[in-house]
C-alpha cells in the first residue's frame, strides 16, 4: 500500500512534452484523432464507421434514394389487375373503390365491378365475357368535347394572323418597289 502520492505534474507529463500522455499536441485540438463524436463524419464518401452504421441503419443510409424534383407529386392511385381479380372473385360482383383497373389477365366469369377508374382493355375484357365496370370517377366527356374546341378555334385564329401579317408584308414590300422606280 503506498502512502505517498506521486506529484500531479510527474504522473501527467508524457514524456516531458506536456501532453498529459495524448501524443502529439494536434491530437488533443480536436475530437479528429478518435473519429469524432458519435457518428460525426460518416457521409455518403466517407469510410470511417461505416460497419456500424450500415448495423444500425441498414443499407440505405448512404447514397442518394429516390429521385425528387419540385413540383412533380407522386401517383398514389391504387392500381389492381383484372388477374388479381378474378384469383379472388369468380364472378358476381366486386366494390374496388379507390382503385383503377387495369387490364393484365384473363376473365373467366361476369363480373361486375365498381371502381374509381379503368384502362380501356379491362373494359373492353370485362364486357366481352358479359360484365360491366362502374366507373365512380366519370370524366365528362362534354367538358373535353369543349376543350378540344377551344384549342381548335385557337389554332384557327393563329393562322388568320399569321396570314394578315404575312399580307400586311407583302403589301409594304410592293410600296417599297413601286417608291424606288
Amino acid at each position: 500500500m503506498r502512502l505517498k502520492k506521486r506529484q500531479k505534474k510527474s504522473r501527467m507529463h508524457g514524456k516531458k512534452m506536456g501532453t498529459h500522455g495524448g501524443g502529439a499536441r494536434k491530437n488533443r485540438k480536436g475530437s479528429g484523432h478518435r473519429g469524432g463524436y458519435g457518428l460525426a463524419g460518416t457521409g455518403k464518401r466517407s469510410g470511417q464507421k461505416i460497419t456500424l452504421v450500415t448495423k444500425l441503419y441498414g443499407h440505405d443510409y448512404f447514397g442518394k434514394q429516390g429521385v425528387t424534383s419540385r413540383g412533380t407529386k407522386r401517383d398514389k392511385r391504387q392500381r389492381i389487375n383484372l388477374k388479381q381479380i378474378q384469383e379472388k372473385h369468380k364472378s358476381g360482383e366486386v366494390d374496388l373503390t379507390g382503385y383503377k383497373i387495369l387490364g393484365e389477365g384473363e376473365v373467366s366469369g361476369k363480373l361486375i365491378i365498381k371502381a374509381d377508374e379503368a384502362s380501356k382493355s379491362a373494359i373492353e375484357k370485362v364486357e366481352a365475357k358479359g360484365g360491366k365496370i362502374i366507373l365512380l370517377k366519370q370524366k365528362n366527356s362534354e367538358d373535353e368535347e369543349e376543350v378540344e374546341e377551344k384549342k381548335e378555334i385557337k389554332k384557327i385564329v393563329k393562322k388568320k394572323e399569321s396570314k394578315e401579317e404575312n399580307s400586311d408584308e407583302e403589301i409594304e414590300e410592293e410600296e417599297e418597289e413601286s417608291e424606288g422606280e
